[in-house]
């Protein structure tokens, strides 16, 4: 019932040259728009199972997940996520309301916070703060993450700890690329005991889509429901803009 970890690809459109004259005032105000203080993204992703941090919330099923964000030049961002999920007391949607600041160049930095909404259900509703770091390292880029839930009644006055990091290595003159992720979880969210989870997989853009495929496993079988966390091969594709 949370945000799974997802790279959608951006893609820039080119427009042809027109046959036709415009005044230098309007190009002007062309370009100050384009490059003006907000920028909006968007996407979505096709997912054969949605796997958050090694567990399935869609009953192994396929999830249809789209996200908006909105962020100024300052850092500063605002956005919704959702996905649907494997029926659970009546709540198959799960809603991820998120802002936060991001920035940086050589070493990539995003704090922010994320509440998990699901419509129907208030009462799995909770908040988590999360903190990141990036940087490339020759054709890699790497990354870091720190996720805290504090104690809330949602998730029955106990707290969550998840640390993790990922990498990704594009292959030399190919659109492929080498991802990979582990991460250690304790606290509300894992049934008594620590978990463990791991991600090894292959993404590619072509044509503006990026096709993935990951294998996923963790150091339990059973978090939420019966080998909701057991090994499996998630496939994606996903488009952004």
């Amino acid at each position: 019932m949370r945000k799974s970890i997802l790279k959608l690809a951006t893609m820039s459109v080119a427009m042809s040259a027109m046959a036709i004259s415009v005044p230098a005032f309007a190009q002007d105000a062309a370009a100050e728009e384009a490059s003006g203080p907000i920028t909006v993204s968007g996407g979505a992703a096709l997912v054969s199972d949605y796997r958050f941090r090694g567990v399935s919330l869609s009953d192994k099923g396929f999830a249809l997940q789209p996200y908006l964000t909105v962020k100024h030049e300052s850092g500063f961002y605002v956005g919704a996520w959702a996905s649907n999920l494997s029926e659970n007391a009546g709540d198959d949607l799960e809603v991820d309301l998120y802002a936060g600041f991001s920035g940086g160049e050589e070493l990539t930095y995003d704090i922010g916070a994320t509440y998990y909404v699901y419509p129907g259900v208030s009462s799995f509703n909770y908040l988590e703060l999360t903190g990141k770091l990036g940087s490339t390292v020759g054709p890699a880029t790497v990354g870091a993450q720190l996720s805290y839930v504090p104690s809330q009644d949602n998730t029955g006055n106990t707290d969550n700890v998840y640390v993790a990091t990922n990498a990704s290595i594009a292959l030399p003159d190919s659109p492929i690329s080498i991802v990979g992720s582990i991460g250690i979880e304790d606290g509300a969210f894992t049934a008594g005991s620590e978990k463990l989870d791991w991600t090894l997989g292959l993404t590619a853009n072509v044509a503006g889509f990026t096709l993935g495929a990951s294998y996923v496993d963790t150091n339990r079988r059973s978090v939420f429901a019966f080998k909701d966390s057991a090994a499996g091969v998630v496939f994606s594709l996903s488009y952004g803009f």
